[in-house]
């Protein structure tokens, strides 16, 4: 799938920067790109405002955004950390030649500090997201929803998906704050993604199914493993406590452990090596995507 949680996850963690985007950075901070790789309105110059994104800047002087490690590479000297660049400085473009970097125009905040004059960013998913007021690479609240609400499962997760068996005092749904009673086999987690209605993603030429998508309905914590009832031996289901609730949740609905993520996926970057695929899904039910929508795509691992 193409397209964070509002984890509360230190910036360093959260943004990785992967061995091939520091070696191409590197390169290009000593080559420079060459201008053919400019965007054709390309600006002399660019002040960092509230908002920007590394992915938006790159977009301004770039003809492609997913080369943002040059974009970084052109001005590695001054910035050496790409997620440490604040609103207010400003960025120079200068051309030498067949090629171009960037600089940051003198008198600006060093590396790890905020120009004072200016007013930190508030990340809008989590404080924490971001330290010291800069910049993300892509913006936050638009890919918030990939973490939280896309459920695709293979064929093994989702037969082995534990199953709201009951709810609190029998209600025929629960939303935030209320329990539901569950069965099945909890692999250990503690926090789990509610899901309901998976329907079969196709390769579009060979109709092999390649994964399943569910529809979101919110999260839930375990409060209570299951076991046996002291009066009469019979088996007693997993108590759970809705934590979030986009839509309320009943009986046959199913869980799936909130995954450990792998944050250097969701750095904008080109692949390997060339890639061909299809989009399969719009996630949601849509006939069509746009812009920061969630799709599904035929290639991935297996």
């Amino acid at each position: 799938m193409g397209l964070l949680a509002g984890l509360a996850t230190p910036a360093a963690a959260l943004d990785p920067l992967t061995p091939a985007q520091r070696a191409t950075a590197q390169q290009v901070a000593s080559q420079g790109v060459p201008l053919s790789a400019l965007a054709d309105n390309a600006p002399p110059s660019h002040t960092v405002q509230r908002g920007d994104t590394l992915w938006a800047i790159a977009s301004i002087f770039l003809k492609t955004p997913w080369r943002w490690p040059e974009l970084w590479g052109m001005n590695l000297n001054d910035i050496r950390n790409p997620h440490l660049i604040y609103p207010g400085q400003v960025l120079m473009l200068v051309k030498d030649g067949d090629r171009a970097r960037l600089q940051l125009a003198r008198g600006g905040a060093g590396e790890g500090e905020a120009p004072t004059n200016t007013v930190k960013l508030s990340p809008r998913v989590r404080s924490q997201l971001l330290a010291n007021g800069a910049i993300a690479s892509v913006p936050m609240q638009l890919i918030a929803p990939f973490l939280n609400e896309a459920v695709v499962l293979n064929q093994d997760e989702l037969a082995a998906a534990p199953r709201i068996v009951a709810t609190q005092e029998g209600r025929v749904m629960v939303s935030n704050g209320e329990t539901a009673y569950v069965r099945g086999d909890l692999a250990g987690a503690r926090s789990f993604t509610v899901f309901r209605q998976s329907k079969p993603l196709l390769d579009p030429t060979s109709k092999e199914v390649l994964g399943y998508e569910a529809g979101y309905i919110g999260t839930a914590d375990l409060v209570r493993t299951d076991g046996t009832s002291p009066v009469g031996g019979l088996p007693v289901p997993a108590t759970f406590v809705m934590t979030t609730a986009r839509q309320e949740a009943g009986v046959g609905d199913r869980l799936v452990p909130v995954p450990a993520r792998d944050y250097s996926a969701y750095m904008p970057h080109a692949p390997a090596k060339a890639v061909g695929g299809q989009v399969i899904s719009v996630y949601g039910d849509a006939i069509t995507g746009g812009q920061n929508q969630i799709v599904s795509l035929s290639r991935g691992s297996r």
